[in-house]
């Protein structure tokens, strides 16, 4: 080859790569947060289960495991309350077993009542200090966050309410 040739494509290099350095560096799109709310309808249970996702999803910040999310059907009939006397007794038994630090336990429900209930019936049984460095995260009502939060204390879990809106 000869010394032009050589100096073109060397000339060319050059400028091929001072147009990639001056190129400016584009920022990422900035994340959409989608901002869901409480179904208005208690049997709206697709609509219940993307609340609850979406709330827990916001509040995993240090949480190192899949949380334990437990959804408390509202009360209407013999085959609901079933449900809930089952979910109260699978709580109990989490609850007894213990949960590894890190973790989560997250509660919502339609019937904000019931949940407080639940919560408090079920953290009766916790021994002190059984839950420390694990998140108790509620989404419920404001009149019963005082007394769910007396009733999860004694296990010093880290508890967190969130209100349903």
């Amino acid at each position: 080859m000869t010394t032009s040739i050589l100096r073109n494509l060397l000339l060319a290099l050059i400028l091929g790569l001072s147009l990639v350095a001056c190129k400016k560096e584009e920022a990422p799109p900035p994340a959409v947060v989608e901002v869901v709310t409480a179904p208005t309808d208690a049997a709206d249970l697709a609509g219940w289960k993307k609340y609850l996702g979406a709330t827990v999803k916001a509040n995993m910040e240090g949480i190192r495991q899949r949380p334990f999310v437990y959804f408390v059907p509202a009360v209407s009939d013999e085959e609901s309350q079933r449900q809930y006397d089952a979910q109260l007794e699978t709580v109990q038994d989490t609850i007894a077993r213990g949960v590894m630090p890190g973790n989560m336990l997250a509660f919502g429900s339609p019937d904000t009542t019931k949940l407080a209930d639940l919560v408090v019936a079920a953290f009766k049984s916790a021994t002190p200090g059984a839950l420390k460095n694990v998140r108790v995260l509620v989404i419920g009502a404001v009149a019963d966050q005082e007394r769910m939060a007396e009733a999860v204390k004694a296990s010093e879990a880290e508890f967190v309410f969130v209100e349903a809106n």
